[in-house]
């Protein structure tokens, strides 16, 4: 599997990165199968959250390694403080109380990767860069990132960081798929447009996809007469989107792939280090995944795949 490098790691990250929002304690033995499949197919990384599964995601993937005996080899990608139903808690104590409960869930001393779930843009960066740094030095996080920042949040943040001498943001993890959503998918959630994306390319910044394929969009089970899933009607539904899932079929069968596997190509063959979030759960999908993430497109065919 192909690989991209951020910085702080000495371990390559994958360019697919596979979610466990569905690991959960009564689904364990599916939860070995998939991490043990997708190891052997040279993935490295597995991205989860302190809120997954209220805990049982972390919790599984830490059973899982340590029964393994693998967590050297591995690159955890987690998440923190997001927001509860009082409201933001992007801040020092909540970054530290959401850290320590996702080692002591992983039974590990440090992550690889490390995510502020959501944005407070009332709270400074240097707050936050200043606490995140705290942990950097004592050994807890080897890199950090930012879910659902705006670029240019993520421009003061890293520099503040330059400024003071101080570990940046070496990753963003934000929605970007073939499919451009309406609206935020969910509140707070941001999706990487254009000028995102010219940003990353002009810093070379890795991009980690989150939904990457647009909740199943390309898998031939949306139509624009099929309105039973509202969310997916809200968020993707437009004329714009049906002409792209309409390119991306003419490409697929030119290619003789499918469609599902351009639109994951499209992610990852962006000008800049990419790599995709996969909620792949069996053999199958995972397979799917795995020869879409192969897939090499050209520039152009990049561009004509949103531009038309």
């Amino acid at each position: 599997m192909e690989t991209i490098r951020i910085q702080g790691l000495s371990i390559p990250v994958s360019k697919l990165i596979q979610g466990s929002d569905f690991f959960t304690h009564d689904r364990y033995e599916q939860v070995c199968d998939v991490l043990d499949r997708f190891r052997a197919l040279g993935g490295t990384t597995i991205d989860t959250a302190h809120i997954y599964c209220r805990g049982q995601s972390e919790e599984t993937i830490g059973r899982w390694m340590k029964e393994r005996g693998n967590r050297a080899e591995v690159v955890i990608l987690t998440k923190g403080a997001h927001h509860n139903a009082d409201g933001p808690r992007v801040n020092p104590e909540a970054i530290a109380s959401d850290l320590n409960t996702s080692l002591e869930r992983l039974e590990t001393d440090y992550i690889d990767l490390y995510a502020l779930h959501r944005d407070d843009t009332a709270v400074p960066v240097s707050v936050i860069m200043d606490a995140l740094n705290e942990h950097i030095d004592a050994g807890r996080i080897h890199a950090i990132g930012a879910s659902n920042w705006s670029y240019q949040r993520l421009q003061e943040a890293n520099d503040y960081a330059a400024e003071r001498g101080l570990v940046g943001f070496s990753f963003s993890s934000p929605n970007l798929s073939l499919a451009k959503p309406n609206e935020a998918r969910w509140a707070g959630c941001i999706s990487a447009d254009g000028e995102t994306c010219a940003w990353h390319e002009r810093n070379q910044m890795p991009l980690l996809s989150w939904s990457s394929q647009a909740g199943g969009f390309f898998t031939g089970r949306f139509a624009p007469d099929i309105l039973d899933n509202k969310e997916m009607v809200r968020v993707y539904y437009s004329d714009a989107n049906w002409q792209r899932l309409n390119r991306a079929e003419q490409l697929a069968k030119q290619k003789g792939v499918t469609t599902v596997q351009i639109s994951l190509a499209y992610v990852l063959n962006q000008p800049f280090p990419s790599a995709a979030l996969v909620g792949a759960q069996n053999e199958g999908e995972q397979l799917s995944c795995y020869e879409g993430s192969k897939l090499k497109l050209t520039a152009e065919e990049v561009n004509w795949l949103e531009h038309g």
